[in-house]
């Protein structure tokens, strides 16, 4: 595909045909062979074969010269066929460009012919100024092709636009030279153009007002203080000091004021030749007469008017607006907010709606215009007919003043983001309530259901910041704007941007449109279709001044917002509008919830706590805006709770606790002794039984890697086949990592309480906008659901560890160092009456009856080796727990025994079938 900025290319020029040459040898040799036939044969009948080759060499340079024409004439068919497409190309392209530059430098009746385009925002057009209609070089380029007259001819017209806009810049001034009825026409229709393609502000006109030019003082450019000053003089005037873009008219033969660089000498009806820069050239005018001025002054009038029209005008106080209010009938929401003029503007949001969107920058007026559109809607609507869902995302307290009213539901705001964020979710089920109500009423739509059901407005200020945080919500709003005309749900969504925040499908269902000052023209354009929002003034005058487009409106109708102050929703408020509506969400969930009280609402599928399922907590559902308890059934492995400190997850133990039967729970305690027991006996649990485990991660800390690693297998069994032994897990981490991490997976249910970090949380496996820092305790999120779990008053029952105290009744092998506290056990045992006989002290046979105690340390008894092996074998083995790391050497077992806590005065004891028993000492 050749681009448009390519130049075109002409074919190269058709290769010269050449002469065919004369075939000698073909006719010489007829000639050669006549000859030697007639020497041969005598005849002279022979030679008359000679003749034959002048006859083949004339008839083959024929033929040639037949071929040479064919070739020259399909060379020269091609060569016009690829010319003439270039000149269609060429004739193609010049249009398109002549187009652009139309587009771009309009004329007055290119300007009224797109209305649109008025005091529109264009590239290359500010400050420049149409003369007329003339030869302008061409940006379009025809390279190749040859040096005949046809190809030069094409080049030639390539460089030059015939019939195009001549332009010149508006700073330089104009000069009509002419006859005074001529020049003024031509005078009236450059300043027009002046005037319909700049604003208000960028350009100013200037000078008196003259009897033919009262068309001029309509113009609401000659009411500007800022902008290029411009002024139309008539014949025999000269620009007046400070003017920067006179349009003068001279008489003929008359030379041109000051200041006029472009001098445009009429020469015809509609013809005149421009001199400007040194270069003259013809071209065609346009004329204006003046009843067309004053026409086009007069609209030009009406749209300043439109614009800014109201923006000197004082504020109206909405209760002096409101007795011409019309009154609500069915399928409508009409409310006056402001005037136009003295005219009070009334907009309908079912009507004119169903939805509407708001913008404008920071300080127009966007809260006032949103208070005063609600208190309108109050004042004349009960609230069997209309409620309010009020969301500020500003950062702000705009809505507080209209939380007294008697049809708002609630205000949110995004100082407690949470409880916003949960107040607009929970809208999806207001949408599936209504469609529910209205299927039971038999309507298709609000209107027919009568007052069964109150219009919904819900009001966002700052739309942007809200999907922002949550850019699912784009979604839910869409579904509200497509489906809220019949369930009676209207939208009215104000931000300070319209691009890039209000999505396609939200524009295509939110006709009424209302723009206060915008800074951005793109803005502007996408919420009214031109730029008048973006031509607003700023100053503070201008507060609340608005522009409001409905679906059907061809143009936007200003309007000054009116003010609503304090008294009038004072009075709103103690109005008896009818029993408070509906609120289309639950309270939150509370931030302590008794055990006692969860038992009272009950349980969720018919199940009961009768059935073995425990009670958990309350999990809130905006979505179905409903709030149900969480239950951990009999049919379920078991529950991962994952908090930091101080987060609730010990209190689930004990709700959970305090519902199962205290025969059927094991709780592990927190002593590594007590919880090596409890491990060690879990493969005899019976069916039913429900195993609370907390802190898991922190579990395995104290134990060596021996005692680390069995203490690991026996969990991961306990979890394993817990479902398929009827048994429930329930375990407490606070990080997944380590056994935790390990025995998670193989859990049915996952709770994340409050975590330090976003990152913590995400890495336990939730999703990173459902953390936050300041959560009540027992607060969590389980299946993506927010849940408060129950708080119980009893305590977690730990299980108490009874290790006996050992004394010896015969003989003992004793393995102990040589420490302090190990001498004070034998010196304790000496005082009871038992014998302790240092290792190697005394022979087998020598050693006294009665309680024995053979000490040594564990070297010496490895040296012993036949008396270690007679010890065990008839007799006991002690092996005080400080020696952990010689048991295996000194007991040839490869059982770990049981877990002794190091400085508690612990031992093992071995009796003759090997089986480890933990004892005391003292």
């Amino acid at each position: 595909m050749i681009s448009d900025d390519e130049p075109l290319t002409l074919p190269k020029p058709a290769q010269p045909v050449p002469r065919p040459a004369l075939p000698f040898a073909a006719a010489l040799l007829p000639v050669a062979a006549a000859l030697g036939l007639w020497a041969i044969t005598g005849s002279v009948l022979s030679l008359w074969f000679a003749a034959l080759g002048p006859l083949l060499a004339g008839g083959a340079a024929l033929d040639g010269l037949r071929a040479a024409r064919r070739d020259r004439r399909r060379a020269r068919r091609s060569q016009e066929s690829l010319r003439a497409s270039v000149a269609a190309r060429l004739a193609a392209r010049h249009a398109t460009e002549r187009g652009a530059l139309s587009a771009r430098h309009p004329d007055v009746a290119g300007c009224l012919a797109e209305p649109e385009g008025i005091w529109r925002t264009v590239p290359g057009r500010a400050h420049q100024l149409r003369v007329g209609t003339g030869q302008r070089p061409s940006a379009v380029r025809v390279v190749g092709g040859g040096g005949d007259e046809e190809d030069a001819a094409l080049r030639a017209q390539a460089t030059r636009l015939d019939h195009a806009p001549v332009t010149v810049p508006l700073g330089d001034g104009v000069a009509v030279v002419g006859p005074p009825v001529a020049a003024a026409a031509v005078g009236r229709a450059l300043l027009a153009q002046v005037c319909l393609v700049s604003p208000p502000g960028e350009v100013r006109l200037v000078g008196p007002v003259t009897a033919d030019g009262g068309w001029t003082a309509a113009l609401p450019h000659r009411r500007c203080v800022t902008g290029m000053a411009v002024q139309l003089c008539e014949q025999g005037t000269v620009p007046e000091r400070g003017v920067e873009a006179p349009i003068a008219l001279v008489a003929p033969r008359m030379p041109p004021p000051p200041r006029c660089a472009a001098v445009l000498t009429l020469t015809g009806l509609g013809a005149a030749w421009l001199d400007h820069g040194g270069f003259g050239r013809e071209v065609r005018v346009e004329a204006l007469g003046r009843a067309q001025a004053t026409a086009v002054a007069t609209a030009l009038d009406v749209r300043a008017g439109a614009v800014a029209g109201a923006a000197s005008a004082p504020s109206a106080d909405l209760a002096l607006l409101l007795p011409h209010a019309p009154s609500a009938a069915a399928g409508t929401l009409p409310a006056v907010i402001g005037r136009d003029g003295g005219e009070a503007v009334v907009i309908d949001l079912a009507v004119d709606g169903p939805h509407a969107l708001v913008t404008g920058v920071t300080g127009a007026g966007k809260s006032e215009l949103l208070t005063t559109w609600i208190a309108s809607l109050c004042a004349t609507h009960t609230t069997a007919q209309v409620a309010f869902l009020l969301a500020d995302f500003k950062g702000g307290r705009a809505f507080d003043r209209l939380a007294a009213l008697p049809h708002v539901t609630g205000v949110l705001t995004d100082l407690d983001e949470a409880a916003a964020h949960r107040a607009i979710h929970s809208l999806r089920a207001e949408l599936r309530h209504r469609e529910r109500v209205l299927a039971e009423a038999g309507a298709r739509d609000v209107d027919e259901a009568g007052e069964v059901l109150p219009r919904l407005v819900i009001v966002v200020d700052e739309y942007a910041a809200l999907v922002g945080t949550q850019p699912e919500l784009h979604a839910l709003f869409a579904d509200i704007a497509a489906r809220g005309r019949a369930l009676g749900m209207h939208l009215i969504l104000a931000g300070q941007r319209a691009a890039g925040v209000f999505r396609d499908a939200l524009l295509a269902n939110c006709p009424l449109r209302v723009s206060l000052r915008v800074t951005d023209v793109g803005d502007a354009r996408l919420m009214l279709g031109g730029d008048d929002a973006a031509l607003l003034p700023g100053e503070p005058a201008a507060r609340g001044l608005a522009l409001v487009r409905r679906a059907a409106d061809r143009t936007a109708r200003g309007v000054r917002v009116a003010v609503c102050d304090d008294d009038t929703l004072a009075r709103l408020a103690a109005v008896d509008a009818g029993a408070p509506p509906r609120r289309p969400w639950l309270p939150a969930l509370p931030d302590r919830l008794p055990l006692q009280a969860l038992q009272t609402l009950g349980t969720a599928d018919g199940a009961t706590p009768r059935d073995g399922a425990i009670l958990l907590g309350l999990a809130d559902e905006p979505d179905r805006q409903r709030q149900r308890p969480v239950l951990l059934t009999s049919a379920e492995r078991g529950l991962v709770v994952v908090g930091g400190p101080g987060s609730g997850k010990t209190g689930v133990l004990r709700a959970a606790a305090a519902q199962h039967d205290a025969g059927r729970t094991l709780v592990v305690p927190r002593d590594p002794e007590a919880a090596w027991d409890a491990l060690a006996g879990t493969a005899e649990l019976p069916p039913g039984t429900l195993v609370l485990v907390d802190d898991l991660d922190a579990l395995p800390a104290p134990y060596g890697p021996d005692h680390e690693a069995i203490l690991q297998e026996r969990v991961e069994a306990l979890v394993r086949d817990a479902g398929r032994r009827g048994i429930r897990v329930i375990v407490t981490t606070q990080r997944l990592t380590g056994i935790a991490g390990r025995v998670a997976p193989l859990l049915t249910r996952r709770a994340i309480l409050s975590l330090p970090s976003r990152a913590d949380h995400v890495a336990a496996g939730g999703e990173a906008r459902d953390h936050h820092r300041d959560l009540p305790p027992g607060r969590g999120v389980v299946d993506g659901l927010a849940v408060q779990f129950a708080l119980a008053e009893s305590g977690l029952p730990e299980p108490e560890t009874d290790v006996p105290l050992y004394r010896p009744r015969g003989l003992v092998g004793l393995v102990a160092p040589a420490s302090p506290a190990a001498r004070e056990v034998r010196e304790r045992w000496q005082s009871a009456g038992v014998h302790v006989v240092p290792l190697g002290g005394a022979a087998r046979t020598d050693l006294p009856t009665g309680p024995t105690a053979l000490w040594g340390e564990p070297e010496t008894w490895l040296r012993e080796w036949r008396t270690l092996q007679e010890v065990r074998a008839s007799g006991a083995l002690l092996v005080d727990a400080a020696c952990s790391g010689d048991v295996r050497a000194v007991t040839a077992s490869r059982a770990a025994p049981p877990y002794a806590a190091p400085g508690r005065d612990r031992a093992w004891l071995w009796d003759a079938a090997s089986v480890a028993l933990r004892v005391r000492l003292r």
